[in-house]
């Protein structure tokens, strides 16, 4: 009797178990993942307006797994970056994406994080165009095109072409950005050699000319669009909400023709709204305008939502919003406040490196590039003056820490040896060092100082720029608000894990198995590789 008891206890626990393993293999994919990033958004803007939200952030914050400490692991916070990791999870030292430009020294010239000279740019004026070729990593695109689960389709978009392309990936069937000039959407030849005629058809429409006139009301003031149709109201139209309500409609239009989320295969779309940086750069995170462009970025997404609740269904949909980068109040604001913070001049920065220089070494053109606050040095002159490359980077560090609010500098020979201080700010600034495009000095301003005379900035290792939403929604996801530490890397390897594919090549983040319903919750643990 025990024998018979024990083989049906064996049997029943097969069949259960082969049922598990039909239930997991049987989970319905889902028919589209959309990435929505918004450009400049700092996590508090959440929390700040969150009564005001009625539309898609609600959803978001309602029914997603929402992880209030997110932040970006590297350095500078800066949008290529930030959207490049998005997707591939990789830091700048393996992706090659160190900024949004920087000085090549192979050209000697600067070049952006996507110019791509083999290319040409389609829908706009004649020029040169844009690709994902300095990218040099994967993408969650990337891997689901290459998985064999079906003909699967890559579509990213958004005003900036950085923040079109990057996310989109190597195989993506297409990306496109805005050409504020043209006011047309616009795209290149690494992806095909003329337009889609639906593409055409909508900038035949001349949407952004219905905005000439139109006048932006906010709480405290009102800004009115040039009335003429032309470059300087299609630029205007980008430096306004409107720029994302532009962006919303081609994204529909891009969804109906391309028949995403609509065929037997799990696409992915992503969609960058740019306008809120624009705003942002412009006035900073305190501004009536940064509180209004918010709620209306709230309805803008309810819209799409709402689109894709008909066209495709809310189950069939797996949604990550994200940010690639906060921003700084404005000096005026915190010295209003009683804060600490300033402004500096890239000429008091590197215009004092160039005459410490030239007094020690003797005169010469010593530094040949600059990206953000980082210096490259000239390596012919370092050579012909017999010279050892470190004792120049030592110097001019040397030169750099005496200037006033000059927080930390870090040289090349310091990072690639990884003698750096043990520290977040350390940690970030190492992760993002690539022996190959990088300068040869880091600087960090103290926190609140910035270089320019007008508006704000972004780009610094501080809570107050990396500090980002995080939100995932849709099937496969336990709503919730998560607490723990995590990391902008970690969502790539977590798309992947829901997608069943194999994780983008760069990648160093950790799946968020926690906000994952087909795991048991567990406290997260803040991955090791960051």
């Amino acid at each position: 009797m025990r024998n018979l008891i024990s083989a049906l206890c064996a049997a029943i626990a097969l069949l259960n178990s082969v049922g598990r393993a039909q239930t997991a293999k049987e989970a319905p994919r889902p028919k589209l993942v959309l990435l929505v990033a918004i450009d400049q958004f700092r996590y508090d803007y959440l929390a700040r307006f969150r009564s005001e939200y009625k539309g898609g952030l609600d959803r978001l914050l309602t029914r997603g797994a929402v992880f209030v400490n997110a932040n970006l692991e590297h350095y500078p916070t800066v949008t290529a970056i930030g959207h490049s990791t998005m997707l591939t999870g990789a830091t700048p030292a393996i992706s090659g994406i160190i900024g949004n430009d920087w000085y090549e020294r192979e050209s000697k010239k600067n070049v952006t994080s996507v110019s791509d000279d083999a290319v040409r740019l389609l829908g706009g004026a004649e020029s040169s165009g844009a690709s994902p070729r300095r990218l040099l990593v994967s993408t969650v695109g990337d891997e689901l095109k290459r998985s064999g689960h079906g003909a699967s389709k890559v579509i990213g978009l958004s005003l900036k072409d950085r923040s079109a392309i990057l996310p989109s990936g190597h195989m993506a069937d297409a990306a496109y950005w805005y050409d504020s000039k043209a006011g047309n959407f616009v795209s290149s030849t690494y992806y095909f050699q003329d337009l889609p005629d639906w593409v055409k058809a909508f900038n035949a429409r001349r949407l952004p000319d219905k905005y000439a006139g139109l006048e932006w009301s906010y709480p405290e003031a009102v800004m009115k669009l040039p009335s003429e149709a032309g470059p300087k109201l299609s630029g205007a139209v980008y430096s306004s909400p409107y720029g994302n309500e532009l962006l919303e409609a081609f994204a529909e239009e891009a969804i109906r023709h391309e028949k995403l989320g609509q065929r037997d295969a799990t696409d992915l779309l992503t969609i960058s709204f740019s306008s809120n940086d624009a705003v942002g750069h412009a006035l900073g995170p305190d501004a009536p305008q940064v509180h209004d462009i918010c709620v209306r970025t709230d309805r803008v997404l309810g819209k799409l939502f709402s689109f894709i609740d008909e066209t495709i269904g809310r189950d069939q949909v797996l949604v990550a919003l994200t940010a690639d980068h906060g921003v700084m109040p404005l000096p005026e604001r915190l010295a209003r406040d009683r804060m600490p913070g300033g402004r500096l001049s890239g000429a008091d920065l590197f215009g004092e490196i160039k005459r410490g220089l030239s007094e020690r070494f003797g005169p010469g053109d010593w530094v040949v590039g600059t990206a953000g606050t980082s210096p490259y040095l000239n390596w012919d002159l370092i050579k012909t003056r017999g010279l050892k490359a470190a004792e120049v980077e030592d110097a001019a560090a040397a030169i750099a820490q005496s200037l006033p609010h000059v927080a930390r500098v870090y040289t090349r020979h310091n990072l690639l040896a990884g003698n750096v201080t043990p520290d977040r700010i350390s940690a970030r600034v190492a992760r993002s060092f690539n022996a190959r495009r990088s300068g040869d000095l880091e600087i960090i301003l103290d926190p609140y100082w910035i270089r320019g005379n007008t508006g704000t900035t972004h780009g610094t290792p501080y809570s107050y720029d990396a500090h980002i939403p995080l939100i995932l929604m849709g099937p496969g996801i336990r709503p919730g608000r998560y607490a723990e530490p995590v990391a902008l890397n970690d969502l790539a390897p977590t798309l992947a894990t829901l997608l069943d594919i194999e994780t983008p090549s760069g990648s160093v983040g950790r799946a968020l198995y926690e906000a994952l319903s087909a795991q048991p919750a567990a406290p997260a643990v803040f991955s090791g590789t960051l």
